[in-house]
C-alpha cells in the first residue's frame, strides 16, 4: 500500500489540532486542575448551589474550584474545601460569598479580598462568609411585604 505524503501531512495536522482542541477544552473545564495551588476551608450557614467542582473567582476570574464539602454535626454548618491558584496571596480578612451568576444562571464561589497586610497560609479558614440568598425566599418576602408569610397584618389568625 502506498503512502501518498500529502495525506499523511493532512492527517497529522487534523491529529494535532484536535489534540489542541482536546488541551483546551480541558483548561475550561477546570480538568487541568490547580497545579501548584493551594487549600483553603469555609464554613456556610447555607452553601446551597455549591457542589464539588464549583468554581471559585476573584473579579470573574476562575482562581480554582471547590474540592469538598460536609455537614458539620456540632455546627449544622456546610464545611467548605476549596483550592487556590498558587502564586496567589489572599489576605486573612477576605471574605467568601455563595454568588449567583444571575437569576436563572449557575452558583460559584466568590473571594472578596480584604486589606490585610497578613496573607492566609495554606490550609486556613477563610472566617468571614456570606451565605446564598434564596431567590424564593425573597419572592415570598416580595409578596408579603417584607414580612413572614401569615404573620402580618391582615392574616386570618385576627
Amino acid at each position: 500500500m502506498a503512502y501518498n505524503p500529502a495525506e499523511v501531512a493532512v492527517g497529522g495536522i487534523v491529529l494535532a489540532a484536535a489534540a489542541g482542541f482536546l488541551l483546551y477544552a480541558g483548561e475550561i473545564a477546570g480538568f487541568g486542575g490547580t497545579r501548584g495551588g493551594y487549600e483553603l476551608t469555609a464554613s456556610f450557614r447555607s452553601a446551597e448551589g455549591l457542589a464539588v467542582g464549583t468554581d471559585v473567582r476573584l473579579a470573574g476570574v476562575r482562581i480554582g474550584s471547590v474540592t469538598a464539602m460536609q455537614l458539620d454535626p456540632a455546627t449544622f454548618r456546610a464545611e467548605t474545601r476549596f483550592t487556590v491558584r498558587g502564586g496567589l496571596d489572599l489576605p486573612e480578612d477576605s471574605v467568601a460569598v455563595v454568588a449567583s451568576e444571575g437569576l436563572l444562571g449557575g452558583t460559584f464561589l466568590e473571594i472578596v479580598p480584604g486589606g490585610s497586610p497578613m496573607n492566609l497560609a495554606p490550609g486556613e479558614e477563610i472566617l468571614d462568609t456570606q451565605s446564598a440568598v434564596s431567590l424564593i425566599t425573597l419572592l415570598l418576602r416580595f409578596v408579603t411585604g417584607g414580612e413572614e408569610a401569615g404573620t402580618g397584618e391582615g392574616s386570618a389568625a385576627e
